[in-house]
């Protein structure tokens, strides 16, 4: 029988070989500095660079660790909601693989977390010892996207893109179970089902910082993040939202660290 855990920590990975190893080293570090008991899923989504070889290596030294591998890029979204669902902890962190809001920003979460179900990182909110490092064009497509939020999905939000969010352990399976964005765009998604079912979503200024190599490809996928918007209302106008997925987004398998086939997602029962 599994002891309990405190925390999940969710970390999506696409050919991340070079810089996975230093962003799993400092989230390890971090929490056994405080002595809280967690596990640390990375999700290697089709990679084709050593990601998964890395991350099999490390989880050797570090027991907290694992790796669950899908076969083919399926997209950061689908990536997170597979680590999500196989999450075992009270809370559920997802990170950026990159580490470009420093682990240590959990504290700011936790402290929201105690008065909202879901506490996110905002790039775009000024606090106190807070400072972000982001390039101009990145700026202005945020700018743009964001106003493509409000006048499509859900307002309210000034950062919904930040790749660090903490959520109640069963806040996040209820929300992930009715995911149906794969992308980038699920943030969106989350936070309009959040909104939708009533939850309490608290947006907190975290440090940020612009890390090389990114895989984004900025044009190209911003531009399906603004289709997937018009998707994405579409979806709440329609109902899909207010009950659980009953099959997983696509039909690849996730294989853990021993490579055994495993279903990537837990079915879900129809509500």
């Amino acid at each position: 029988m599994h002891e309990p855990l405190e925390l999940s920590v969710v970390v999506p990975a696409y050919n991340e070989e070079r810089r996975l190893g230093r962003t799993l080293a400092e989230i390890v570090g971090y929490l056994r500095s405080r002595r809280v008991a967690f596990e640390l899923i990375v999700v290697d989504d089709g990679s084709r660079d050593g990601t998964s070889a890395l991350t099999r290596e490390l989880a050797g030294v570090h027991s907290e660790l694992r790796l669950i591998r899908l076969p083919e890029n399926c997209g950061k979204g689908y990536a997170v909601r597979t680590g999500v669902v196989n999450a075992r902890g009270a809370r559920v962190l997802f990170a950026d693989a990159d580490g470009a809001t420093p682990v240590a920003e959990l504290e700011r979460l936790e402290g929201a977390l105690a008065t909202a179900d879901i506490a996110i990182g905002s790039r775009a909110l000024a606090g106190s010892g807070v400072r972000v490092e982001a390039r101009w064009y990145r700026r202005i497509i945020g700018r743009v996207f964001h106003a493509l939020v409000s006048g499509l999905t859900v307002s309210g939000f000034r950062d919904t893109q930040c790749g660090f969010k903490l959520f109640d352990g069963a806040v996040a399976h209820d929300l992930f179970s009715a995911m149906r964005m794969g992308g980038f765009s699920f943030d969106v998604e989350l936070l309009l089902m959040a909104r939708r079912r009533g939850y309490r979503v608290a947006e907190v200024a975290v440090n940020w910082m612009h890390q090389p190599g990114s895989q984004v490809r900025l044009v190209r996928d911003s531009l399906r993040m603004g289709r997937d918007l018009f998707i994405i209302r579409s979806n709440a106008l329609r109902g899909h939202y207010d009950r659980p997925r009953v099959a997983p987004l696509g039909a690849g398998r996730a294989v853990n660290t021993a490579d055994r086939p495993r279903p990537a997602l837990r079915r879900s029962t129809t509500a």
